[in-house]
């Protein structure tokens, strides 16, 4: 999955991209939103982490943007400012979730796991598709009750399938969501041979991969 950190304060950003890729998502970080909105015109993000006061533009300025935009990445907002009046500002603009400064990281990350479930649609901790489970707090994946042993890659393919579960997926925003350098996968096989080895793995699991040709991939119960 990955993440855009929109925060100014330079160490915080870093902590919280450090803390972010240590738990398995991919992080880009923007100190302004008007770098934030530049991002987010080329990238697809899961989940949008915005602090509240920025220079120039302000966080509750980029939420406005996100949405006018048609753009469906959740928004936790990110602010010092606990006040009623400004949690509703902040929901009502177009942001799922509120986190008030300072805050336990722990909390962050579960936080950023509830918008992932909800964005999936997903069944109390994990997400399912027929036998097919995926847990995103172990990374464990099933299928019929039994583990399928993905690679990283392949876990996060299978990820992106089952939270966009049944549109399809295409291959820019694969490549976005399962390398770190979204352009290695471009212009090789490496998507078509994770595919490949993903759509054994799942065999037998109640789910498969459907390739909808000139558009991407999908994930559809048998």
């Amino acid at each position: 999955m990955r993440l855009l950190v929109i925060e100014d304060e330079p160490r915080l950003r870093e902590v919280l991209a450090r803390g972010l890729e240590a738990n398995g998502y991919f992080v880009d970080t923007a100190a302004t939103a008007e770098n934030a909105l530049d991002l987010l015109h080329f990238t697809d993000y899961a989940v949008l982490i915005v602090d509240w006061r920025l220079p120039g533009l302000s966080g509750l300025d980029v939420v406005r943007q996100v949405r006018a935009q048609g753009l469906g990445s959740a928004i936790l907002m990110l602010t010092a400012r606990d006040a009623p009046a400004d949690r509703i500002s902040g929901l009502d603009a177009g942001a799922d979730d509120y986190l008030v400064k300072p805050f336990d990281f722990g909390e962050l990350l579960a936080r950023v796991r509830a918008l992932q479930r909800r964005a999936g649609a997903g069944d109390g901790s994990v997400f399912r598709r027929g036998d097919l489970v995926l847990d995103p707090q172990t990374h464990i994946v099933t299928g019929a009750g039994i583990d399928l042993h993905l690679t990283a890659t392949e876990y996060r393919i299978l990820e992106l399938l089952m939270l966009r579960a049944p549109a399809v997926v295409d291959r820019r925003q694969i490549a976005q969501h399962a390398w770190r350098d979204e352009t290695a996968p471009i212009g090789s096989n490496a998507i078509d041979v994770r595919m490949a080895r993903l759509r054994a793995k799942l065999t037998g699991s109640g789910a498969e991969i459907v390739t909808v040709r000139g558009a991407g991939y999908r994930l559809a119960e048998r």
